[in-house]
């Protein structure tokens, strides 16, 4: 019997190899397991049938465009749209023979911190399903941590990996901005937007994010990557690591979640990191206010395309061009797309413009300095990840400046395009506390070591504990 909620994506790679395993037999028991578990911790939006092969099994967030695969965003406007060609890292998974299980649940237009924004429902937290699992990514978050997939792929705009993967006990990486190619994937912030890789341990993550990163012609702001290390066993001597006193000491930080990091930064010390602390403070001050006007703006651009003409979604309850398009966009998106459509377009109208949209990029630029100059002391800077654990279903969603608080720790680097890996690095009331590395662009490999030695030292179950 294979045990899917412990095994990794690399011990699932050794039995294929040895043929311990065959790959139907490994597909098979992660549709077992969906079919027991996922009926309440609703994980997918799809599930795919078996396709053939002998790779590992992959979910996919249901941002990432797939062909023949229903591609919906998490929104009623694209129900029913199955894209008729593959996104570029949906063909890289396929090019390395991984099987894509299915299309996981999201936030609407991947915008929320809980998934409770999706049109076809919330995922609920495998450690608790009373509990949201974050968002938007909680789909793939809660799928891995539950055994329903052995990694996933996730997208990141202010956390969206980071954040669930933290209150979920997984290791997940938003990569360096341009690292990884966005060819085919649902847009919501182009300038923020990011797929990286959730997974139970690092040097799983490490090796998907080796799979999808790199260069791509097809989207122009690629890069090309260091080759990617996965990280052995050692210490941390000479790593200099910064602790911003802003970004471990805010007041929004639960007791419980500041006690685990606080443990987790003196594990660091005594593998032999030199820590110290330093300041952030205007990345903490205006990180949240920057992100809440860029993205908006962006989005309200980027939705603009969702009109009922061309694909998705069209409004029967029209009688002219004009009404199509309205009845479509008021029946089709949600009320947070709303929200962020009506603040992005503001910011973006005549005469308002510079007064906010232009006047944020401006401090996203400070905000980058403000992060290079802590990057010329340390290796890498380490605060929380989410300044809670998983909070109650239903327990934010009247309150959206409440709910936008849940990333208020992730927000600063993601504007800054700097690389983050959450580590799960202990328990507060018997839930996941994620521990967030931070590094400079193109930093994933020093990520990757620390994040590797400070999972061995700390000893994370990262099993929920009602399933084990």
């Amino acid at each position: 019997m294979i045990d899917t909620l412990r095994l990794t994506a690399e011990g699932a790679k050794e039995l294929l190899d040895a043929k311990e395993i065959s790959g139907a037999e490994l597909f098979a028991a992660y549709l077992e397991a969906i079919g027991e578990r996922d009926p309440e911790l609703h994980c997918y939006l799809h599930v795919c049938e078996d396709p053939g092969g002998e790779g590992i099994p992959i979910a996919l967030k249901d941002v990432i465009g797939t062909k023949g695969i229903p591609t919906t965003a998490g929104s009623k406007i694209l129900q029913g749209y199955v894209p008729v060609y593959d996104s570029t890292v949906a063909a890289r998974c396929k090019a390395h023979g991984l099987r894509t299980l299915g299309k996981t649940n999201t936030d609407e237009f991947a915008m929320g911190s809980s998934t409770e924004n999706s049109a076809y429902g919330p995922s609920r937290n495998p450690w608790d399903p009373s509990r949201v699992p974050g968002g938007s990514g909680g789909g793939s978050a809660a799928a891995v941590s539950a055994g329903l997939a052995p990694w996933a792929l996730g997208s990141d705009t202010g956390g969206s990996i980071k954040q669930p993967s933290a209150l979920c006990g997984n290791v997940g990486l938003r990569p360096t901005y341009g690292t990884v190619s966005r060819y085919g994937i649902v847009a919501f912030a182009s300038s923020l937007d990011q797929v990286g890789p959730v997974a139970k341990n690092v040097r799983d993550c490490a090796y998907l994010y080796s799979i999808i990163a790199g260069r791509d012609p097809c989207d122009s702001t690629t890069v090309e990557v260091p080759e990617v290390v996965l990280p052995e066993d050692g210490d941390l001597k000479g790593l200099r690591v910064g602790v911003p006193r802003e970004l471990n000491e805010h007041e929004a930080i639960e007791l419980g979640v500041r006690a685990a990091v606080r443990l987790a930064i003196d594990l660091l010390a005594q593998l032999g990191a030199d820590v110290g602390e330093c300041s952030l403070p205007r990345s903490v001050d205006f990180g949240m206010p920057c992100y809440y006007l860029i993205a908006p703006a962006e989005a309200s651009s980027n939705l603009a395309r969702y009109d009922g003409v061309r694909f998705g979604y069209r409004s029967p309850n029209a009688t002219d061009r004009l009404e199509m398009y309205t009845h479509t966009r008021d029946e089709g998106f949600g009320d947070e797309p709303k929200r962020r459509i009506l603040v992005g377009t503001y910011a973006l109208s005549a005469g308002y413009y510079d007064a906010y949209y232009g006047q944020a990029q401006k401090v996203r630029t400070v905000i980058a300095r403000e992060h290079a100059q802590a990057f010329e002391r340390f290796d890498v800077v380490v605060i929380p990840t989410s300044p809670t654990v998983a909070f109650e279903l239903g327990g934010r969603t009247s309150d959206p400046l409440a709910m936008y608080a849940s990333d208020l720790l992730t927000i600063p680097s993601c504007m800054a395009g700097l690389p983050g890996l959450n580590v799960p690095c202990g328990l507060s009331g018997g839930l996941p506390v994620g521990l967030q590395l931070i590094g400079p662009q193109f930093a994933e490999n020093t990520l990757f070591h620390v994040g590797h030695a400070l999972e061995r030292a700390v000893g994370f179950d990262v099993v929920p504990e009602r399933l084990r």
